[in-house]
């Protein structure tokens, strides 16, 4: 209930209402950034059955007029208010405006974002990208007031009608959910807030001829329903017809008195009537506990089949309980890796087949904080990223679903004599999969994602051997300070770019380095970590940056291909590793560019051996190391 009840708090986040005068919005049917409605100026949709305003028509108006939607359609009824703002009330609309704002905490918002609001033929007010109009930031329909007209939805877990009325000292609120224990079903209740006292006012289903569609867990109010459905502080449900004045259709509960049954009592002896009244009260108590066992169970059921549906109606995530992941993971009996960030259990869940369960450790986050960034993870989708189905928070725990992937790791392909042997086109098919999924992350999602951990370990492989980048995103969930794995190098740089160990601030091109020297172990199949034999012990790396320079790129190719690799891809693969690798962030290639060049669209010179390379090699020359055969 507590969502149900700050859901106008949601609806509030892209607008706000300030006293001042600015030049007025044209009513056209949409409203961008700068431009205000004040007065008598009105938002109006397209066929013009809608629109948005103060309802001020000509002054003066009437004291604390609401910012709302109201449906014009019809010639002979006064407008209709379909939904209002929380807290929009002013005493002068005159000297008040609305537009958009970027205050608020919706993240898919940021002061580069182009976006404007439109009032739909259907009386959603929608916030959409003015690049990509399908793209919606933020909609009325998903911030139901006591009104829900055709083409809305309610939703399990989504949007909820909500009505409340202030009654002395205290606010008397109604909510309507979705029901689906029956067709068609619905749940009212009523809470109020002076005696913290919430209950199940009424359950109910809608008649079908309202023209209402359901799936999973969604009630869908047909567009072409001609009427609209209101819910009353009271508790009262009703449905009136749209443009008729609010003539009523239909109403639950039944206010009608002759709907209710009467009974009466002819006592013939004192003894009957104490009788009847003995067997009235008992089956008085019976009926009160099996109401209260009724709610129990009612809410049980509720709860459990949360925890087992998305989030909301625009997501796909599932939130699954501890103790599904505990029978789905035989009580994490399978152990199939484990990283910086936990162990990873292989699982299986219903309707899921076989899955991947990341138990985290080191999580610090409120349940709240981690709730919000498993959402965002949870919206990213490319075919070279790991799937994330679902997570648990409860009590400690800290559960991540991911799909299974049947080859497991990169690294264990690369490094391990028992793998199967990877061919030199199934290399750079994996190559160019890493360097898209990347690619991705950093410059296709709203928000560039550093995965900061990127190596041959975070790669997995899928039944075809596609290639699909785990962990990303997991430093920001985690709250994961990296600058920690500086203290376990041991003398070897790695996968960290320069700037690790200067201290500078990471950006995307850290990334880029690490996919670099990750492109050389893919290349050659042997640990950068790792010497190799050249008149004297080298760090691999260098030895590669030096032979690129040379021409002599066969040289670098695992020796377990025996020659056999395309020899235009593999001199343009190690020039782009080299490139990868270079001190500067600036001489560094974005990953689009590597994928381009990887393609063949784009020109790959050849380049410069990095400076630091050159003065670890010198520090370096005092060791001997183990040689790589």
């Amino acid at each position: 209930m507590e969502k149900a009840c700050k859901f106008f708090l949601a609806a509030m986040m892209l607008i706000y209402i300030m006293y001042a005068r600015c030049n007025s919005a044209d009513a056209t049917g949409a409203l961008f950034p700068g431009q205000v409605l004040s007065g008598n100026d009105t938002l109006i949709s397209e066929n013009g059955a809608f629109q948005l305003g103060f309802n001020c028509v000509y002054p003066p108006c009437s004291d604390w007029t609401p910012l709302g939607i109201r449906y014009v359609g019809s010639s002979t009824c006064k407008p209709l208010l379909v939904w209002e703002f929380a807290d929009s009330h002013v005493s002068d609309p005159w000297t008040s405006f609305f537009n958009l704002s970027q205050r608020g905490n919706n993240p898919n918002l940021t002061s580069l974002t182009p976006y404007y609001t439109v009032l739909l033929d259907n009386g959603d007010l929608v916030v959409r990208d003015q690049v990509n109009s399908s793209l919606s930031f933020w909609q009325s329909f998903n911030n139901l007031g006591d009104i829900l007209l055709p083409g809305g939805w309610l939703g399990l877990n989504g949007p909820q009608m909500f009505s409340s009325e202030f009654n002395g000292s205290c606010v008397t609120s109604s909510y309507l959910v979705r029901n689906t224990d029956q067709p068609l079903g619905f749940t009212i209740f009523q809470s109020i807030d002076c005696s913290a006292d919430t209950r199940l006012h009424y359950s109910g289903t809608f008649p079908r001829w309202m023209g209402f569609l359901e799936d999973e867990d969604t009630l869908f109010l047909s567009n072409n329903s001609d009427l609209y459905v209101r819910l009353d502080s009271d508790g009262t449900l009703s449905a009136a017809k749209l443009g008729g004045c609010g003539t009523l259709l239909w109403s639950a509960p039944k206010s009608d008195s002759s709907q209710e049954g009467s009974y009466s009592v002819q006592h013939k002896s004192g003894s009957n009537i104490k009788t009847i009244i003995a067997l009235a009260t008992t089956a008085i108590g019976v009926l009160i506990l099996l109401m209260l066992v009724g709610l129990v169970v009612l809410f049980w059921i509720i709860r459990r089949k949360r925890m087992e549906r998305p989030l909301n109606c625009n997501s796909t995530l599932m939130v699954f309980s501890e103790a599904q992941i505990k029978k789905a993971t035989k009580s994490f009996s399978e152990k199939i890796g484990e990283g910086g960030f936990g162990s990873v259990f292989k699982g299986a869940l219903p309707g899921f087949s076989l899955v991947a369960v990341k138990k985290l450790k080191g999580v610090a986050q409120g349940e709240k904080q981690f709730r919000a960034e498993v959402r965002t993870i949870g919206i990213i989708r490319h075919v070279n990223l790991v799937r994330l189905f679902g997570f648990c928070v409860q009590g400690r725990a800290r559960l991540l679903v991911y799909e299974y992937m049947e080859n497991g790791s990169l690294n264990s392909h690369l490094f391990s004599k028992s793998s199967a042997k990877l061919t030199w086109d199934l290399r750079y098919r994996i190559t160019l999969g890493i360097a898209r999924g990347l690619a991705y992350i950093h410059e296709e999602c709203r928000e560039c994602i550093i995965h900061c951990d990127m190596k041959p370990s975070n790669v997995l492989l899928d039944a075809e051997f596609c290639p699909k980048i785990a962990d990303f995103g997991m430093a920001k969930l985690v709250g994961r300070d990296f600058s920690r794995a500086l203290t376990a190098m041991r003398g070897t740089i790695g996968y960290l770019a320069p700037e690790w160990i200067s201290g500078l601030p990471i950006t995307h091109k850290a990334d880029v380095y690490s996919y670099g020297m990750m492109l050389l172990e893919i290349i050659s199949g042997r640990r950068n970590a790792n010497k190799c034999m050249e008149g004297k012990y080298t760090y691999f790396p260098m030895f590669a940056a030096t032979k690129v320079n040379e021409g002599d790129v066969f040289c670098l190719l695992d020796p377990r291909l025996g020659g056999q690799a395309d020899t235009e891809q593999l001199n343009k693969a190690c020039r782009i590793a080299c490139w990868c690798i270079q001190d500067a962030e600036d001489h560094r290639p974005m990953m689009g560019q590597v994928v381009r060049m990887l393609e063949g669209v784009m020109e790959v010179e050849i380049p410069p051996i990095p400076r630091s390379l050159q003065n670890y090699v010198a520090m370096e020359d005092c060791f001997a190391g183990n040689n790589l055969d």
